[in-house]
């Protein structure tokens, strides 16, 4: 029998920079065994509607700088990276422009998690596959932050990765 603790210290709205920011306490100090993180949505979207001058190139450079910080500080820690997802048809608005731009965040994810040896989840295609049972107002609303249905899915895909990894 096993005892995990889990610790949720995601923040709605923040990219890589201000995860970065908080690291040392909310990541660093607590010194896990397995480190989960999902981020990237922000990081392109507020380019497009807020203002925020990073790139897909910033994104990699912070996200790799995190990994590579927490990595020194704690050489045996797992990563869990989840892609970043992002659905039409919600009340965000996310229209056809944002799919060949973001896809690109969604491929940096992909490739710091193979660059880390983390495990990867795609939740793009996980919310996808969603869709065919129910629309995008029962998995995911605004089409990024998801309903209780959208995070119980997350939930059971992330538990099934969790457990692959911690069985290693």
């Amino acid at each position: 029998k096993k005892n995990f603790r889990l610790y949720n210290r995601g923040i709605s709205g923040h990219k890589v920079f201000e995860l970065a920011n908080r690291w040392e306490e909310d990541a660093l100090m607590l010194q896990p065994d397995v480190l989960s993180i999902l981020i990237g949505v922000n990081d392109f979207w507020h380019v497009l509607d807020f203002g925020y001058k990073g790139t897909v190139e910033t994104y990699k450079a912070d996200y790799r700088q995190l990994l590579s910080r927490t990595r020194k500080r704690l050489p045996n820690v797992k990563f869990i990276i989840g892609e970043p997802f992002a659905l039409m048809g919600g009340t965000a608005i996310i229209e056809e422009k944002w799919i060949p731009k973001f896809a690109e965040y969604q491929r940096a994810a992909k490739e710091i998690a193979v660059e880390f040896d983390a495990a990867f989840i795609p939740y793009q295609s996980i919310f996808e596959n969603a869709l065919k049972e129910a629309p995008v107002s029962y998995w995911c609303p605004d089409g990024v932050h998801p309903s209780m249905a959208g995070h119980y899915l997350m939930t059971m895909n992330w538990l099934k990765t969790f457990m692959k990894l911690v069985a290693k």
